[in-house]
């Protein structure tokens, strides 16, 4: 299957932060993908803009290497060179004034004008109010701003009143790369697209769900940004809790940015104040590897992992609990979802010992794809003996595509943005709101002195996590590439 590209508009999209570590490995790579598949017109323009005195010919290198290394790409393509062509570059004093004006005429009149602030969070607003004040943005200009949007309640609503001063909210997009991954969108395809699932999808058949994201690398090199955040905030409040969304949510009217957000913002309020005792934190060990020593504070008592038992307080999810695991240097790298779902009331069949749940599975990283569990007969005589086997959907052998042609989140996430479609970017109430359920959980670990639990680098987390599965008769799923 030959997936169906779609142009977008003539644009002038400005990246702030151009020769930072997001541009050089997601954004160029990715603009660049999308113009050699014939999304973006060759009219459009890209302006580089940065501190780094620099001219266009420099950024166009400087590109080149970044592509080419972050990419699989034919160096010779001549349709790289000609990308490199739409490429420009503006040195800019974020605080200051210079370089203001040289950008406004580089932007052209009639074409989508996007910005995109790859900065640190504290630079958001200077360019927002330069943006505005130099006659840059308009009405219908676009800033993206990338998390983390504050790191609790009151710095996301102080955030959003900074860019509200100079933008509307229908002008901003918070970007969450989870939402621009395809296995994301098909969950909500798979959900409202089919009759198959959505009359189960509820307390009354879905046992438990199980959220997991694992990581195999550790905080080496980042530590002391990181030690700043800790799992919850780098994890929980935006990507994991975008995902329990796009599960527990209820149907929207329409497939419509606010009719979407507006269901997710439900389940958001809907959350009920987790227990102590349904919250594990875990600090990676391990010889030559280890958390505090990477974090550079053998003091620190920020969590490298975190696993929760979350409950959703409505009709539809009343009694089905919702475990999040996430964590750095665990066994294996891998994202996914599992919705497991209750056994047969009664069974006919003499199968004692044999798994009866069907499980739904949902993987989103590596090998992006979905797998059912279903009961069958185990072939051969001697009786009916039932088995358990997945029924396997890799979207690679599904669609006909191998991985390298599968766009990257940020790909479809920034043509969203110069189509104007919102729908998989957060708003800012749905921001707030997040932070609202979170900053207790937060505020009471910081209040206390209880150290995380330590656990073997390249294990699956601390015991702890373990026990709080084990107490409700259920399990983690295997952490398995």
């Amino acid at each position: 299957m030959v997936s169906r590209v779609i142009p977008v508009d003539d644009f002038d999209l400005v990246i702030f932060g151009a020769t930072g570590d997001l541009a050089h490995r997601k954004i160029l790579p990715g603009l660049y993908r999308r113009f050699e598949a014939g999304q973006i017109p060759a009219s459009s323009r890209i302006i580089g803009a940065a501190r780094t005195e620099q001219d266009d010919a420099a950024f166009r290198d400087e590109a080149f290497r970044a592509i080419c290394d972050h990419s699989s790409v034919d160096k010779d393509n001549p349709q790289l060179q000609e990308f490199l062509g739409l490429l420009g570059y503006v040195a800019i004093d974020a605080r200051g004034e210079g370089g203001w004006q040289a950008l406004k005429d580089r932007m052209r009149p009639g074409a989508v004008h996007a910005f995109y602030f790859s900065v640190a969070p504290a630079l958001f607003g200077d360019i927002a109010e330069r943006l505005a004040g130099h006659g840059i943005a308009h009405d219908d200009s676009r800033i993206v701003v990338e998390k983390p949007f504050g790191r609790d309640r009151a710095s996301a609503r102080a955030l959003n009143a900074t860019l509200a001063k100079h933008f509307h909210e229908d002008q901003i997009y918070r970007i969450d790369h989870y939402l621009g991954k395809e296995t994301v969108q098909n969950l909500m395809a798979v959900r409202f697209a089919n009759v198959l699932f959505e009359p189960l999808w509820n307390a009354q058949f879905i046992d438990h769900v199980q959220i997991t994201v694992a990581e195999t690398v550790g905080v080496a090199g980042r530590g002391s940004y990181y030690d700043k955040s800790g799992a919850i905030r780098d994890m929980v409040q935006n990507h994991m809790m975008q995902l329990l969304c796009l599960i527990a949510m209820e149907p929207p009217y329409h497939f419509d940015p606010d009719a979407v957000r507006d269901e997710k913002l439900k389940v958001i309020r809907a959350l009920q104040p987790v227990e102590p005792a349904d919250i594990v934190r875990g600090q990676y060990t391990g010889e030559g590897s280890d958390y505090l020593t990477d974090a550079e504070d053998p003091a620190s008592r920020t969590e490298s992992y975190v696993a929760m038992k979350v409950r959703i307080s409505n009709w539809r999810w009343q009694g089905t609990p919702f475990y999040l695991r996430t964590g750095k240097k665990l066994r294996a790298r891998t994202s996914e979802i599992a919705i497991t779902f209750k056994e047969p009331p009664h069974s006919i069949f003499d199968d004692s010992g044999v798994p009866k749940a069907n499980e739904l599975v949902i993987r989103l990283q590596p090998n992006e794809g979905m797998n059912l569990k279903v009961m069958i007969k185990e072939p051969g005589p001697g009786g009916m003996r039932l088995v358990q086997v997945p029924l396997d959907m890799s979207f690679a052998d599904a669609l006909g595509a191998d991985g390298a042609d599968m766009p990257d989140a940020y790909e479809r996430l920034i043509m969203d943005v110069i189509r104007g479609n919102q729908t998989l970017f957060m708003r800012g109430d749905e921001v707030e709101a997040a932070w609202a359920w979170t900053d207790p959980i937060i505020e009471a670990w910081e209040d206390g002195k209880r150290r995380p639990e330590p656990y073997d680098s390249g294990s699956s987390g601390p015991d702890e996590a373990l026990r709080l599965m084990h107490r409700d008769n259920r399990r983690w799923r295997e952490i398995r590439s």
